[in-house]
């Protein structure tokens, strides 16, 4: 008696296209998912990092009599400068501690890790993609009667008794600018926050909507958000503008 010779059934080529169909329409539904989720996560460290930011610039001004970081200052015959975020000695293009930096001390919270630092940048500037607020807060040694006469800002940190509306006066932001190479405009970094109507800003100090068309924004009394609303978009960039039409999320009073 013969043995009855079992046969080993495989997949179809038709059951093989339909399978990998299947596995295609599932990877296009669930990618931005996790796309979305990455970056969801990426926001909520920023504005961890956001907060703790201005934990640091709060103890900084306790320490200074109730006076605000600084944006920036020159010292040593203008080869240095003192920023909020790092010290810069433009002589060699190297870098250190920032004035927050002895109330951080912790590297990993001065970055948004949603920010992509943009290549090519010569100016010897780190950025970080957060901006402090120096139209009204820290202060621009430039303004008043230094180089910029015409621009009313204040050259000075504010004081903190100057606030009169500390839960809607920004202090830091997701933040950059448009730069010009040439005769192509590209995203680049900023470091300093400017209000929409200060003439300083040359196109630079706006907040950067970057998790999704949203930004994280910090303010005085300690507290951060994310923002969904822009004002004065950016042409060409809609997710490059401002936190409000005037400079009201930006003054003091």
């Amino acid at each position: 008696m013969q043995k009855k010779i079992r046969e080993s059934k495989g997949f179809t080529l038709i059951e093989l296209l339909v399978l990998i169909a299947i596995i295609a329409i599932l990877a296009a539904i669930l990618f931005p998912v996790f796309v979305q989720a990455r970056e969801k996560a990426r926001q909520t460290t920023c504005l961890s990092n956001l907060k703790q930011l201005t934990l640091a610039w709060t103890m900084y001004a306790q320490d200074y009599s109730e006076t605000a970081c600084p944006s920036y200052y020159y010292t040593d015959n203008w080869n240095l400068e003192h920023a909020w975020d790092f010290t810069i000695n433009w002589s060699n293009n190297t870098t250190s501690d920032g004035l927050l930096t002895p109330y951080t001390k912790n590297s990993q919270i001065n970055g948004c890790p949603s920010f992509i630092i943009p290549a090519g940048q010569a100016s010897g500037r780190p950025f970080t993609g957060y901006a402090y607020n120096a139209s009204y807060v820290g202060g621009d040694p430039y303004n008043g009667a230094n180089a910029w006469p015409a621009n009313n800002y204040p050259s000075f940190p504010a004081k903190i008794t100057q606030m009169q509306r500390p839960a809607e006066t920004v202090i830091l932001a997701d933040s950059a600018c448009m730069v010009k190479t040439g005769n192509v405009w590209n995203l680049s970094g900023n470091n300093y926050l400017r209000a929409p109507n200060d003439p300083s800003a040359y196109g630079c100090g706006q907040v950067h909507f970057r998790h999704h068309s949203v930004a994280n924004v910090a303010y005085a009394d300690g507290h951060a958000k994310a923002v969904g609303t822009i004002c004065r978009a950016k042409p060409g960039h809609p997710d490059l503008g401002f936190l409000s039409e005037d400079d009201s999320a930006y003054a003091l009073q």
